[in-house]
């Protein structure tokens, strides 16, 4: 985030919130009405004040109101810089330009905005503290309808700053994580499977992956309604998570009541374990819907990558595709089941090895 010294430009959005708060907002001024509520509800920001002159600081501090900085006082230029270091204070109040060099000195991860008072209100002593690193400076003397205005506009660049980091997490989040069954969302799967891919064709380790099917999901949404379904997907994810290793292995919800499970440095052996364990985790507890006890089970499609060749392409294309097919071989010989398939180099040999489904449908035991 680019900040102004002269704090213009949050001026401008300022009164941009400020008009628009007057009048009912549009349809199209949603992202301003989120904004103005982020800014509502914030905490007021921490501010630090380091003084040498014990006078300067008690006038900064009788213009600052409790609700608009939570101020805590440190000496410079060692313990602030230690609570600096320690812990994040977005603004800072100083007449300390070596306190300023030294903080700007660190590298870190996100850098306070600093208002330098000068102890003379002349252009040299201005240009010291814009020179150390200062965003703002106001002179000792400077009337306090000045120093109000540099305090608030401290205030605004610290919330909104804050508003930014917190709509940047939380869209990271709701574009890598599926909101309804908390696992990996369709959108992170399709950039980070390739890459798996790639990495397993770098070290030649094994890869697996294994595609689930809900069984008769739009009988379950005809039976239950799709509140029911919703409930469904709900407990669908973690019972997934559940069964496999922590930390390596991770789940995707690719459709409506689709998911990937990708296995690094799995070769088939193991993955056919694994996707049998899903399938019984799946179908031998029942789910609870409304209070009632609904059986689900899942249809199984598994593909291991096996040696694979550094210099191949679309691999994970291929993948997919063999999963896919032995996905729907599972469905088509009767569902709740594990079909499996090698992929070695870009031929695949298919090994049908359905797991019997001894809770549900006797039937199908081989």
């Amino acid at each position: 985030m680019t900040i102004m010294p002269s704090g213009g430009h949050t001026t401008v959005i300022q009164r941009i919130l400020d008009r628009r708060a007057q009048r009912p907002p549009a349809p199209d001024e949603g992202t301003t009405a989120t904004v103005g509520v982020m800014l509502r509800v914030l905490p007021p920001p921490r501010a630090l004040l380091a003084f040498e002159d014990s006078l300067l600081k008690e006038r900064i501090e009788r213009r600052i109101p409790p609700d608009v900085f939570e101020l805590e006082e440190a000496t410079p230029t060692t313990e602030a810089l230690q609570r600096l270091v320690a812990e994040f204070r977005p603004v800072v109040f100083t007449d300390s330009p070596e306190l300023i060099r030294m903080v700007r000195s660190k590298a870190a991860a996100r850098a306070p905005f600093i208002i330098y008072v000068a102890e003379l209100d002349e252009g040299c002593e201005r240009e010291a503290g814009l020179t150390a690193g200062a965003d703002e400076c106001v002179g000792r003397r400077a009337p306090d309808k000045e120093v109000d205005a540099r305090i608030a506009a401290a205030r605004r660049i610290a919330e909104l700053d804050a508003v930014l980091r917190i709509t940047l997490e939380e869209n990271r989040k709701l574009a890598a994580t599926d909101d309804l069954t908390h696992t990996a969302s369709r959108r992170f799967f399709g950039k980070h499977f390739p890459r798996e891919v790639e990495r397993a064709a770098r070290y030649q380790h094994a890869l697996s992956v294994i595609l689930c099917d809900i069984d008769h999901f739009k009988r379950i949404n005809e039976t239950l309604g799709h509140a029911g379904g919703d409930q469904i997907l709900k407990q669908f994810g973690p019972r997934l998570l559940e069964a496999l290793r922590p930390g390596g292995d991770w789940i995707a919800r690719i459709g409506g009541e689709e998911f990937a499970i990708v296995l690094p440095e799995t070769g088939y052996e193991g993955a056919l374990v694994a996707a049998r364990k899903l399938r019984k985790t799946i179908s031998g507890t029942a789910f609870a819907v409304d209070k009632k006890a609904v059986r689900v089970s899942g249809s199984f499609g598994l593909c291991t990558l096996e040696a694979p060749p550094r210099d191949a392409t679309r691999l994970a294309e291929q993948m997919l595709k063999v999963a896919d097919l032995a996905l729907y071989r599972s469905k088509h010989d009767g569902r709740n089941r594990v079909t499996a398939a090698r992929l070695n180099g870009s031929h695949a040999r298919h090994t049908d090895r359905s797991e019997p489904a001894f809770e549900q449908q006797p039937k199908l035991m081989e």
